[in-house]
């Protein structure tokens, strides 16, 4: 009998064999005894796998971070915006797209800035003045009130500098300007005095005697010459009637108005656009005696534009180099 090695697992196991007719054959191993042999380790001669190629790394330079450093406003953004920018983008050259819209942002902050310290609700002291040279190339003009811009029509420009506020004591004038008043209702001021010569001429002038004498053929005339509204023009034809009772009455129109204010015009002070009131207390008081005397389109609103256009009051703001001409 003879025996022979059985691999199983990492062991060897002895199994008898014997001879039937000439041939081995396997016969149960019966008790086996399982040596463990510990498999040898093979080495490797293979050359170890080659590691991917690092992504290249943004290289955070002292010039880069001091260049974007300028483009953002405050210790506290710079740190979170340009970690960002740098997670999100590569470098941008200065002359970029992305770069001169930031510079964009950054000069629209400032002006936004400066425009809340006008406002007031800002201290100015607290924001760094804009260069208007190096922004529009031109020095600031003066600073008038905060409704005249850039972009007024000069005709509402000059009206501002040269009327608007001065105090009016002819009696034609005062009915020219309450009229203005009234028509501007739905349109604006620089419409209505590109028509004031056209409203002169249909008017006669402004003269009380000759408008209250209009008839209704006239006044159908000029509504449509001036394209204005037919109940707006009877409406004026009827003041008319109205300022010569006061005439009557009061001798002008003009010691009639005046009187409100015991004929010395109120000086107000206002800092912003947004601080003047639509209509006061005072324009509230004159409107509701004008209605009592049967004038018509005389609204509290009205009446206030009417005060400011002839000078009995003055709310040119404070910065205003009119507000102090006119206080003087």
């Amino acid at each position: 009998m003879c025996t022979s090695k059985i691999k199983s697992g990492h062991g060897i196991t002895f199994a008898g064999v014997i001879d039937i007719n000439g041939r081995p054959v396997l016969q149960p191993a019966g008790n086996r005894i399982t040596i463990q042999v510990n498999k040898p380790v093979q080495k490797c001669n293979l050359s170890p796998p080659v590691s991917p190629k690092p992504k290249p790394q943004l290289k955070k330079s002292n010039d880069l971070i001091s260049n974007n450093s300028k483009r953002f406003t405050g210790g506290a953004q710079l740190g979170l915006q340009f970690e960002y920018s740098c997670m999100t983008e590569m470098a941008l050259p200065a002359g970029s797209i992305a770069a001169a819209q930031r510079e964009q942002a950054s000069l629209l902050q400032v002006q936004r800035k400066m425009k809340i310290a006008h406002y007031g609700r800002l201290s100015a002291s607290k924001v760094a003045p804009l260069d208007h040279h190096s922004v529009h190339g031109a020095p600031q003009e003066e600073k008038r009130c905060s409704f005249i811009t850039a972009n007024s029509d000069p005709v509402y420009v000059a009206y501002h500098d040269e009327e608007w506020g001065v105090p009016v004591h002819e009696d034609e004038m005062l009915f020219e300007l309450l009229v203005l008043a009234g028509a501007q209702v739905g349109s604006d001021w620089t419409t209505i005095l590109k028509k004031r010569q056209d409203f002169r001429a249909a008017f006669a002038g402004f003269d009380a005697e000759v408008v209250a004498s209009f008839t209704e053929k006239q006044i159908a005339t000029i509504s449509s010459n001036l394209r204005f509204d037919l109940a707006k023009v009877r409406g004026i034809v009827d003041n008319a009637k109205r300022i010569l009772e006061v005439r009557k009455e009061f001798g002008t129109l003009d010691k009639y108005i005046w009187g409100f204010v015991n004929n010395k015009p109120i000086i107000t002070g206002y800092k912003s656009c947004r601080k003047i009131p639509a209509k006061t207390s005072k324009s509230e008081a004159i409107s509701k005696d004008l209605l009592r005397r049967g004038f018509r389109f005389v609204g509290p609103t009205i009446v206030h534009s009417f005060m400011q256009a002839a000078g009995l009051t003055n709310d040119h703001l404070l910065h205003c180099p009119r507000h102090h001409s006119l206080t003087n």
